[in-house]
């Protein structure tokens, strides 16, 4: 096989402004070259059999040299293997793309370009700032900052950008803006021209500072901005109080540690995401399949015996239809039984697979749950019960106060996670607003890696999804400062928006 060199464009920082393209490139690389300002979500995206190497660039420090960089694109690529050069921004946009493809031309490796969007066009928009505006600006000048304008031999023509009349946008430039600015006041541009800076542009951290040219470094001196910062230049600036949209929204800022395990964190994640907030995922437990499923199996097996089913989680939905499929068997085989959905998410769990359950709770708690079913002749009913292994025994205990004949059985393994105790203390020492708990073993396990230190907890607010989840909390000494009305991860996002709405 041939080998061949994609240099894609991940965008300014949103790893939802990767192209398709960009994507699925990265799904079928062999080797990922990629470098300091990307989003780490997008190398979920590689497969776990690829070769990952970091090439970040800093101020005072890089990784590997460019020179060493061209040589790696070349070498794998020269042992047949499909390499993706994955850079911030467009590759082709100050981003020394056209060098590596040189390179890559020069040795006949054969090489794709994958644009992506380039920062000066995707911070703009996300500060709200047009970067042209019929009326206002028919064009744009993109420059680099890093070097000092004041040198004998600029190789940029700073009286002509002064006078362009469109907007103007410096990169690289906030250790030198003081000086470009003064440059172009001198050369004749306004000294009230507005001026926007945007730090870490698309990126949920985003800082958005404005001003004119005489003012803004000592605005954004003052709001303690530092590199990566893009620098606006124009009268569009003067459009972002009218459109901006990315930092009004109801999250925006807020970082929320994220508890529950890696698997259903998706839901929850892209909701917080949509909402402007940065989520942390710190997964305290894992949801594993059994180790043997003898008795799982065993009571599958037998479901015609059974006059209820009660599913108290999408988890144990989707384990206990893996046990039928393995098995040859689809939903037919819950053909005879009455089914009942612990849950809004858990019926709609069932529905993906054709099932519409014939109880769901007003309020998925197990007391709420007994006292509805209470109405029901019970007396003698077999009802099977597939959960977790460490599930509480409420309804079960419920059902057999009334009579029932119940079976309770592991349907999947609910597993503490090891190893992450240091990336929870450096994750809340980095500053935490919100902690979501979705289950009382994700507020027990938390606790465990904290050592059951509660003040680590003590300067951010606890979110839990239901009752249950807030008694196993205070129970562990915690504040609970809100409880989802509705005991969902849809609900949970509602109460932290309600929530910081009235703050």
């Amino acid at each position: 096989m041939d080998g061949k060199v994609y240099l894609v464009g991940a965008g300014p920082g949103d790893p939802g402004l990767i192209t398709v393209k960009g994507r699925r490139c990265l799904e079928q690389a062999q080797v990922v070259v990629y470098d300091r300002l990307l989003d780490p979500s997008l190398l979920e995206s590689v497969s776990d059999s690829a070769e990952r190497v970091f090439v970040g660039k800093e101020r005072g420090r890089q990784a590997l040299t460019q020179a060493e960089i061209n040589g790696l694109l070349v070498e794998r690529a020269a042992e047949g293997k499909l390499v993706v050069r994955l850079k911030g921004g467009d590759p082709f946009v100050f981003g020394r793309g056209g060098e590596e493809a040189l390179a890559l031309a020069q040795h006949g490796i054969p090489f794709e370009v994958v644009p992506g969007v380039t920062s000066p066009v995707g911070a703009a928009a996300y500060a709200g700032i047009p970067l042209t505006h019929r009326g206002i600006a028919s064009s744009f000048t993109v420059v680099s900052g890093s070097e000092d304008p004041s040198k004998p031999e600029s190789s940029v023509d700073w009286r002509a950008l002064a006078h362009c009349g469109g907007t103007l946008v410096v990169l690289m430039g906030w250790s030198s803006l003081q000086s470009i600015l003064q440059t172009l006041i001198r050369e004749g541009m306004s000294a009230d021209t507005p001026v926007a800076l945007v730090q870490w542009g698309t990126w949920p951290g985003q800082s958005t500072v404005t001003g004119d040219l005489e003012n803004i470094v000592a605005r954004g001196q003052d709001a303690g901005l530092e590199a990566p910062v893009i620098a606006v230049i124009g009268k569009v600036v003067d459009l972002r109080e009218q459109l901006r949209w990315f930092d009004r929204r109801p999250l925006f800022g807020k970082r929320v540690l994220i508890t529950r395990s890696r698997a259903q964190a998706s839901r929850l994640r892209e909701l917080l995401e949509q909402l402007g907030a940065e989520p942390i995922e710190l997964p305290t437990i894992r949801i594993e399949p059994l180790e043997d499923f003898a008795e799982l199996d065993g009571a599958l097996a037998r479901l015609a015996d059974f006059r209820w089913v009660f599913f108290a989680s999408s988890n144990a939905v989707d384990q206990v239809f893996a046990r039928l499929e393995h098995h040859h068997q689809d939903s037919r085989a819950l053909g005879s039984v009455k089914v009942g959905a612990i849950g809004p998410a858990t019926a709609e769990a069932l529905l993906r697979r054709g099932i519409a359950a014939d109880f769901v709770p007003t309020r998925p708690i197990s007391e709420v749950v007994v006292q509805e079913l209470s109405s029901l002749e019970w007396t003698g009913v077999p009802v099977l019960l597939p959960g977790a292994d460490i599930g509480r025994d409420a309804l079960a205990q419920g059902l057999s106060g009334f009579g029932a004949r119940v079976e309770r059985v592991a349907a999947y393994r609910t597993v503490p996670v090891t190893g992450m105790a240091g990336r929870a203390q450096d994750a809340l020492r980095q500053g935490i607003d919100i902690v979501t708990f979705t289950s009382s073993s994700t507020v027990r396990n938390l606790m465990g890696l904290l050592n059951g230190d509660k003040g680590a907890l003590e300067l951010c607010k606890i979110a839990c999804i239901g009752p249950t989840t807030e008694a196993t909390a205070r129970e562990l000494g915690l504040r609970v400062d809100m409880v989802a009305s509705q005991h969902t991860v849809d609900g949970l996002v509602d109460t932290l928006v309600e929530y910081f709405g009235q703050t």
